[in-house]
């Protein structure tokens, strides 16, 4: 209600009272200024034989009436302009003229004014005396006469329309936020619960979303969903206007080398952000300190204020490279000018890797010990076998150079060189104790002491045995005996023997297999080329297919045991080579000759057998093979 209505009210009902007293005036002075008694005066009958449905009610009236029927119906519009037409179930305008902590009165114009419940205007703060709300008339009058009307009511009729004028008209609007939710917030716009999701709530990273819970905050309708009546607003972009001219202010001034102060933004595990006042820009981990990082946590904290370098940018200067060691001298330049290759040093692991470890010598001064530096073993073994990172460890070192700031170290070298009496302590022809450490095709690699290594050549392993892989012989982790059979110095490399801890039995063989001499043998082996047959003392010889034909006509099956005659014997090849087919094809021709000399009296020659002087003599050579098989 206007000011110029309550006045207009108030004049009325002044001069309604005014003449009421009058009136009353009037009466007491007739009474109490006469002396002879008062006498009511009887009333006028108008028309005393009239019906009272034909009763001329206005004549009476206007007997009694204090006002002409112009000033009545003058005072009667005036009154009325005074008050307002209040619809049941509309929405109007109200003013507030009163405010507590529990309720809220509203006039909006009615014969009685409003009390609203102060929680429907929790969203606004900022709610004072005078201010005009939207009010929902629910009741004229309740039994107590009162006016029943709701703000709360009327923000939900109204609310989508003012969602959707807000949206087109990028209107800055007031929220309440009542609780948190997953990803954001729940806001109370106009009634409506709308979603402030986390990322828009501030142009910073937000890390405890409940001191926003219960406040109210200004915000931009940003999305609404038509058909799932969905609407998503934003603090954060009434802010981002402001910051994008700060931000546009500080790129045009930046400058490679530039020292600016910020503050710690966000920190991940590959660097920092640092807000330098509506710009961001990235420290790097490596750029954090000269010395060695593990996270960025151990430099700095959240909200800490700090000075940087800018190091580079792009062309729209969207991203700039900061750093924070460059503001400190590099510690390479305090090196102790006097450290040199071969001095010892001191330092601990910080890092370690297959390839080797890095130790810290001095803050920010890194060497990297490599595996191959850390034993002489010629083993191809990691670097966490000889540290752990945080370590303390003496080193060599090996190379310095201070310009491109590298340092190579050693550990091994702490220790003689065990290779530098090699041709003393592993004189070629000694004997050894050696523990198998690798295999391959060609033969099996051993290791004597700690940075002794030698290789045992397949056809050194048996003089007799064919071994095709070293497993059929040994295995990784057994001790072996070896002989040496060869030192390479400079290139680090023994050649070693097994075999040769006994003598050749193949010179033996070489007097006992003459070629022509027979022997019983056992086919263990049967191909297309030929079968190979097991002889007396371990030893193996060969048979072609056509040397293994019977006199039958048949062939020798495997397992079979059969007599053989040497044609060919090799001693350099450690080869004997068999056949079968000779013995009875020899037989036959010596038969034929015989009965041609005996009818001529021709002297025919005898073929050599093996005797039992030759036999006797192998008899230990035999023992000892045997038990050499056993063990292996």
């Amino acid at each position: 209600m206007s000011q110029e209505n309550l006045e207009n009210q108030e004049q009325v009902q002044d001069e309604l009272v005014q003449a009421e007293i009058e009136v009353e005036v009037e009466v007491d002075v007739d009474v109490d200024d006469t002396d002879e008694p008062f006498e009511v005066p009887a009333l006028q009958v108008i028309n005393e034989n009239v019906a009272p449905e034909d009763f001329n009610w206005d004549a009476l009236d206007a007997d009694s009436e204090y006002y002409s029927s112009d000033n009545r119906k003058e005072m009667e519009a005036m009154y009325d302009q005074t008050l307002s037409t209040v619809v049941e179930n509309e929405v109007v305008d109200g003013t507030v003229v009163s405010i507590s902590k529990r309720e809220v009165v509203v006039n909006i114009g009615s014969k009685s004014e409003g009390v609203i419940s102060a929680s429907e205007f929790r969203y606004n703060d900022e709610l004072k005396v005078g201010d005009k709300v939207e009010v929902l008339v629910e009741t004229q009058e309740d039994s107590n006469g009162q006016l029943i009307i709701s703000h709360k009511k009327a923000r939900s009729l109204r609310s989508w329309d003012r969602v959707n004028e807000a949206l087109d008209n990028s209107e800055i609007i007031k929220g309440y936020i009542k609780c948190r939710t997953k990803g954001g917030m729940i806001v109370d716009v106009f009634g409506i619960e709308a979603f402030l999701p986390g990322s828009q709530i501030d142009v910073k990273p937000i890390r405890d979303y409940d001191v926003f819970v219960n406040k109210t905050m200004e915000f931009k309708v940003v999305k609404i969903n038509q058909e799932y009546k969905n609407v998503v607003v934003s603090h954060k972009a009434l802010i981002e206007a402001e910051l994008e001219l700060q931000k546009q202010d500080i790129i045009s001034k930046l400058e490679k080398g530039q020292v600016l102060e910020g503050t710690v933004k966000n920190i991940t595990s590959y660097g920092v952000f640092i807000d330098l006042g509506g710009v961001d820009g990235l420290i790097h981990i490596t750029d954090l300190s000269w010395g060695r990082v593990t996270h960025p946590e151990e430099i700095v904290q959240l909200d800490q204020k700090i000075n940087v370098v800018i190091l580079d940018f792009d062309d729209n200067k969207k991203r700039i490279a900061l750093g924070l060691k460059q503001l400190s001298p590099h510690p390479w330049d305090g090196l102790d000018e006097n450290l040199k290759v071969g001095d010892k040093v001191s330092g601990k692991v910080v890092v370690m890797a297959d390839y080797g470890a890095f130790i810290e010598i001095a803050p920010g001064v890194e060497g990297l010990i490599h595996v191959s530096e850390m034993s002489w073993s010629q083993h191809l073994r990691s670097a966490q076998e000889f540290m752990k990172v945080g370590e303390d460890v003496e080193a060599v070192i090996l190379t310095l150079d201070r310009e491109e700031r590298k340092m190579s170290l050693g550990i091994k070298q702490l220790n003689p060189d065990p290779w530098g009496d090699i041709d003393t302590k592993y004189a070629s022809g000694t004997k050894h104790t050696a523990k198998v450490r690798n295999f391959t095709t060609f033969g099996i690699f051993v290791e004597l002491e700690e940075g002794i290594d030698g290789l045992v050549h397949i056809s050194d392993l048996s003089w007799t045995k064919k071994v095709k892989h070293p497993a059929e012989f040994t295995q990784i982790g057994d001790e072996l005996e070896v002989v040496v059979l060869e030192i390479d110095k400079e290139n680090r490399r023994l050649s070693l023997g097994h075999k040769q801890l006994e003598e050749n039995p193949w010179d033996v063989f070489e007097t006992i297999f003459k070629v022509g001499s027979e022997h019983e043998g056992t086919v263990i082996n049967l191909s297309e080329k030929g079968a190979v047959v097991a002889l007396e003392y371990g030893v193996e010889g060969f048979v072609t297919p056509k040397h293994l034909v019977k006199e039958d006509g048949t062939s020798g099956k495997l397992e079979e045991k059969m007599m053989f005659k040497v044609i060919d014997f090799s001693k350099g090849g450690k080869k004997i080579i068999l056949s079968h087919s000779r013995i009875f094809e020899d037989a036959r021709e010596t038969s034929n000759t015989k009965k041609k000399a005996g009818s001529s009296n021709i002297q025919m020659p005898q073929v050599e057998k093996t005797t039992l002087g030759d036999v006797a003599g192998l008899e230990e050579l035999k023992a000892r093979m045997e038990e050499d098989e056993r063990s292996n």
